[in-house]
């Protein structure tokens, strides 16, 4: 790009500078978010540095907000490094491993009370031993998703060589079953979507795979200076993604590989985020690959089950300068209300974030300016990303996990013993296109800086509000307890198969207010970097009162609506148990 079209990029993003300034105050408090200590929650992420610069180590950090027990409140899945070097020894790293050795993924189970008064008491409780968790290779993230319809929930986890399978055993313990399920990816991957594609009523799974990288592959990289550093996933070529379809009843608990078939192979990613929804409104799930320095895919799905990337007709191949930027989250929502799936991904420090507004028919357009989304990430690199709404007020919010993949000369000029710490930031929406930047109100824990990744959102303490795992690299996760939405009016949906036992990933519910706008609204778990969040959907009303009416789009094709629904609880509604419609 020229130096004249640098120049008109760069005076349209300071035009847009008043988008962007803090001008809202959360009601009655302080904070938006006050990190839950003393919990028993103390998870520390260790990336396995050696000294020698591997590219895997800067990338990681994941994790799960998921049931695993089934009682009502969510737990967490916290997603292991290892020591990278099959001859290094982790307590010789230059930031030793806190957790005992060998180390392994971890679990920990919410013990959630009612305390006086009614207020929630979060306590966690580790309960990895018991569950059979072993030491596996160098772990990045994870999917949740009930593969074999058991009423348990079940973990992909996604590693630096073979991919492990958890299958809830629904007695507290998970089993290995990668090998005999069939789902197994020996490359690097990172991303994973649990998705019913074939709407067959059995969860499939996409798998995104990064670069075609091994330590025996790894390359010498610097900086200006001739210092070393991490390289750039230029360094390397990129990987086919792969899809596996659940063989269901034909075979229960397995999967076959149909990426193939589905077009997947012929067209190498290099895949850090992937979500899925109906990007075009035909009722096929598709998927959205963001791709690091390279284009991004999207992968519309064609009637007889296989996959078209049409994302350079959709307008979300690049940016709207025509560039591929270094994508690494992505997240899919409603966040102007007409009622479509919109995207917003992450970028490398000097590229912006983007949102991308679709028009319903799965053509985009590059909203980031206009948003006031683009000045604000200029100088961050940005991982993981979420939509959704923490005042409840109907309008989904942003919050972006920043943290650098290449040395921060200022840092490590000053000594910094990990000199590639930013902060993190959170956006709110304001209904009318715009976005105001409410980090300063979103509390102490935002004035941290840190090497941030995963995003993953859910209720952790079910008090109506949304609540925030965050994972960092090389440092402890943190969890971000919400103190203003549950403050105003809000629905809670649990949306399941006849049985009453499985989430249906893919539901679309529209909620009707007399009045006001319809709210769209979708179930999942996938979405943000490396992570999966919880897969209620969490509805704020604003200051609506009374009963709320709601319409439910099941992934086979089903419509059904309740009505006069309660609100200020959850409420789990059965396929098959409302008023069909046309």
């Amino acid at each position: 790009m020229s130096f004249t079209a640098h120049f008109r990029t760069f005076s349209c993003l300071l035009g847009m500078l008043s988008f962007a300034s803090p001008g809202w105050i959360a009601a009655d408090t302080a904070e938006i978010f006050e990190e839950l200590t003393g919990s028993g929650f103390d998870f520390v992420q260790f990336n396995g540095m050696s000294g020698q610069f591997y590219m895997a180590e800067i990338n990681s950090g994941g994790g799960a907000l998921f049931d695993y027990d089934n009682d009502g409140d969510l737990d967490l899945y916290l997603v292991q490094g290892q020591m990278l070097g099959a001859s290094q020894d982790p307590a010789k790293s230059k930031f030793p491993p806190r957790h005992p050795l060998p180390l392994t993924d971890r679990l920990y189970r919410n013990d959630l009370q009612v305390g006086p008064g009614g207020q929630p008491i979060l306590r966690f409780t580790d309960v990895t031993t018991k569950s059979g968790l072993v030491p596996a290779a160098y772990g990045f993230g994870v999917a949740a998703g009930d593969y074999d319809n058991d009423g348990w929930i079940d973990l992909y986890v996604t590693r630096l060589g073979s991919n492990t399978l958890l299958r809830n055993q629904g007695d507290g313990t998970f089993a290995d079953v990668t090998q005999t399920a069939g789902a197994d990816d020996t490359g690097w991957s990172v991303p994973a979507a649990f998705v019913d594609f074939d709407r067959d009523g059995w969860l499939d799974l996409y798998v995104g795979n990064y670069l075609d990288f091994t330590l025996a592959k790894h390359k010498i990289c610097r900086t200006a200076t001739g210092a070393q550093d991490y390289c750039g996933p230029t360094a390397y070529r990129g990987a086919p993604d792969r899809l596996f379809r659940n063989r269901g009843k034909a075979s229960p608990g397995g999967f076959q590989d149909v990426s193939a078939t589905a077009g997947m192979l012929r067209q190498p990613s290099k895949s850090l985020g992937v979500v899925s929804a109906d990007f075009n409104s035909d009722g096929l799930p598709d998927f959205y690959v963001a791709n690091d320095l390279a284009a991004n895919q999207m992968w519309m799905q064609t009637p007889d089950g296989r996959f078209r990337d049409e994302a350079l007709l959709a307008g979300t191949a690049v940016n709207a300068h025509g560039k591929a930027e270094a994508s690494m989250g992505v997240d899919a929502g409603d966040f102007d209300g007409d009622g479509d799936d919109d995207l917003f991904m992450t970028h490398l420090v000097r590229e912006t974030n983007t949102l991308f507004l679709n028009d319903g028919h799965g053509m985009f357009e590059d909203a980031t300016i206009e948003t006031g989304l683009g000045v604000p990430s200029w100088s961050h690199t940005s991982w993981g990303t979420a939509w959704f709404d923490f005042d409840n007020d109907g309008w989904l919010d942003l919050m972006i996990a920043n943290g650098a993949v290449k040395i921060i000369e200022e840092l490590a000029n000053a000594g910094d013993p990990y000199p590639f710490h930013e902060k993190n930031q959170l956006f709110r929406n304001r209904g009318d296109g715009k976005f105001e930047d409410v980090t300063r109100q979103g509390g102490k824990v935002f004035d941290r800086s840190e090497v941030s990744r995963a995003i993953a959102v859910g209720d952790l303490d079910n008090d109506g509000d949304s609540d925030v795992l965050l994972v960092n690299n090389n440092g402890p996760a943190r969890l971000l307890i919400n103190t203003v939405g549950q403050k105003s009016t809000w629905l809670g949906l649990r949306l399941l198969d006849r049985a009453g036992k499985r989430d249906l990933l893919g539901t679309r519910i529209a909620v009707h207010r007399q009045g006001h706008k319809t709210i769209w609204r979708r179930t999942r778990s996938d979405g943000s970097f490396a992570a999966a969040n919880d897969p209620r959907v969490l509805v704020g009303l604003g200051d609506h009162a009374g009963p709320v009416d709601v319409e439910v789009h099941w992934p086979n094709g089903l419509v059904e609506r309740w009505e006069k629904l309660p609100t200020g609880r959850y409420t789990a509604l059965h396929q098959g148990a409302g008023r069909s419609q046309p």
